[in-house]
């Protein structure tokens, strides 16, 4: 998973299921939205269709980022 500029500290305290444009403010990328967009079309987040809505599935995230082995 492509993490460029991604914190994952910032997911602490957010709902399983987030609206991507929320999911983009709450990371601090609201000033660019679409490359939060880009990461969910390529893959990179995972997502759930609710009707029309495109939600980034934060609980599934969190737990891949948990699994994740993390190098400095």
């Amino acid at each position: 998973m492509d993490t460029e500029g991604f914190d994952p500290q910032k997911l602490h305290g957010a709902p399983p299921l987030m609206p991507w444009p929320k999911f983009a403010e709450w990371i601090g990328m609201g000033d660019e939205p679409i490359v939060v967009r880009t990461w969910l079309e390529r893959g990179y987040l995972p997502s759930q269709k609710v009707g029309k809505r495109t939600m980034v599935n934060v609980a599934l995230l969190h737990q891949q980022l948990l699994e994740q082995e993390w190098t400095l």
